[in-house]
């Protein structure tokens, strides 16, 4: 596995690649990586012939008083696991190669970055949206792949490449769960055991929508309500949100009509834990 620390380095590499005609997928993280990522790695190789994961904790979104100084790093480790996953390029830049001084250029989604995450986390999406289009503009993938537990991100990034006009195909890699359902996430190291097994309650509040649905329900207010009382059992779990969206807009919708996007942020302990499912009717 190559590591590549300078976006000078990295273009010359991958039009080289592109010359000879061979497809990049690259693979987002911030590292401190899990199961969750190396699922989307692996994911990736079977979708072209040259594979290229991104390292890099992004400063742009997240906002002062957020966790960046303390987000989980072991770039080692993560060394290690795509070594074994065969990844042709770790792409590690520093923060100053990504946002040299000076830098004062950032993409901002508009109706899509508000909601959801973005009411409680300003700034967020735009850092998020501008470092994605530099790393597409830098390592100029194919296909780049995303965990579908960041919904929002995800169509976030899909309207930007529509908007943009970006040569790449966006492709939505299903949440991975731990065998007891907790999704997969870097900071789900920050959970203690007692909150490890408080925040199970966000999947049972998932299950619990899914089987009102199921069984005739359709109103967003009733199987809100039945979320929030299947968490607030929980005494360590504090709920931020907890939405039915139309799965491509995110505005909230009063109905389940056909297809719903379900998303709840809650907190546990200094954990901000977010999941979501697609609600059929």
């Amino acid at each position: 596995m190559r590591i590549i620390e300078s976006i000078q380095e990295m273009r010359f590499w991958s039009d080289a690649e592109r010359r000879e005609g061979r497809r990049i997928v690259l693979v987002p993280t911030m590292g401190a990586l899990h199961e969750g990522h190396l699922s989307l790695v692996r994911d990736g190789r079977k979708r072209g012939e040259r594979l290229v994961v991104s390292l890099f904790v992004n400063p742009a979104q997240f906002a002062p008083q957020e966790d960046f100084a303390a987000y989980p790093r072991d770039f080692e480790r993560d060394q290690v696991l795509l070594e074994k996953e065969k990844v042709d390029v770790l792409f590690h830049p520093s923060v100053s190669e990504i946002y040299p001084e000076g830098y004062q250029s950032y993409v901002e989604v508009e109706k899509l970055s508000p909601l959801l995450c973005g009411e409680f986390r300003p700034g967020h999406f735009r850092g998020v949206a501008t470092v994605v289009a530099k790393l597409f503009n830098i390592v100029r993938p194919h296909a780049a792949i995303f965990g579908a537990k960041d919904y929002q991100q995800l169509q976030l990034i899909r309207r930007t490449v529509r908007d943009l006009n970006f040569d790449v195909e966006v492709v939505g890699h299903p949440t991975v769960r731990d065998q007891d359902g907790l999704a997969l996430s870097s900071r789900n190291v920050y959970l203690s055991r007692e909150e490890r097994a408080a925040a199970l309650a966000l999947h049972r509040s998932l299950k619990r929508a899914e089987s009102l649905v199921l069984r005739g329900e359709r109103e967003s207010k009733r199987i809100i309500d039945a979320m929030r009382a299947e968490i607030e059992k929980e005494p360590l779990a504090r709920i931020e949100y907890v939405k039915v969206c139309h799965p491509e807009t995110l505005e909230q919708v009063a109905r389940v009509e056909g297809e719903a996007l379900l998303a709840l942020a809650v907190w546990v302990g200094k954990a901000r834990l977010i999941d979501n499912t697609i609600l059929k009717a």
